[in-house]
């Protein structure tokens, strides 16, 4: 879910640009930066996620330019943090990932849109409709909110990318879908496990760690 070299131009490439960076603006403005500031523990979680998911964006398969496919986490780091750190996090990785140059410069607006905000924005989505409509349980929590979570989030994040591939001409839709969608839902369950599998340990052994999960609302309380 990678676009390493310069392949989407014109409308979509300024599209892309300008849907990055007003919502990484919007994060930036909506942060908790008092609490980020005071609290050195949660300035510990924020560097040490960011350097983690930097290091788990190495590791990537695919064929052709643009079609690559990794592992995202960004579930976690919204579940963690909430929609604007989460971003914020993601966007830092993204920026090493490019300075060490894993990822091109030409296409770091289309990655952080389809990587990072796009993801972030569905996972966070899925846990406001999961808190409205639904009673604090600690598995509802976890396998909607965590696990459905990650793989929807890394679903829609996979196909807008293949969109914006698609509608820019840059590969055919037959090309896209026999490189990219065929194996798409591939990396959706093992994404869904991976984040299950780290929120379980942290709801469980370190729940302070997690903005949006009170364990007195989900475990006390049942």
């Amino acid at each position: 879910m990678n676009l390493t070299t310069d392949l989407i131009t014109g409308f979509w490439f300024w599209f892309a640009q300008a849907g990055y960076f007003l919502l990484l603006g919007l994060a930036i403005w909506s942060a908790p930066w008092s609490t980020l500031v005071s609290n050195r523990q949660l300035q510990h979680l924020f560097l040490g996620t960011t350097v983690g998911l930097m290091i788990l964006w190495q590791m990537r398969a695919g064929i052709s330019p643009g079609l690559g496919i990794h592992f995202l986490g960004v579930t976690v780091l919204t579940l963690m943090f909430g929609w604007d750190l989460a971003i914020l996090s993601a966007s830092l990785a993204l920026l090493g990932t490019t300075l060490i140059g894993r990822e091109g410069w030409d296409g770091f607006a289309v990655n952080g849109l389809c990587t990072v905000v796009i993801p972030s924005l569905v996972s966070y989505y899925i846990l406001r409709q999961v808190e409205a409509r639904l009673p604090p349980n600690f598995f509802v929590y976890l396998f909607l909110c965590a696990f459905l979570g990650a793989g929807a989030a890394t679903l829609v994040g996979g196909l807008s990318m293949g969109f914006l591939l698609w509608i820019s001409d840059v590969y055919s839709s037959d090309k896209i879908y026999s490189e990219y969608i065929q194996i798409l839902p591939l990396i959706v369950f093992p994404e869904g496990l991976l984040n299950g599998i780290i929120m379980t340990g942290m709801m469980v052994f370190y729940p302070d760690w997690i903005r949006t999960f009170d364990a007195k609302k989900y475990i006390d309380d049942q």
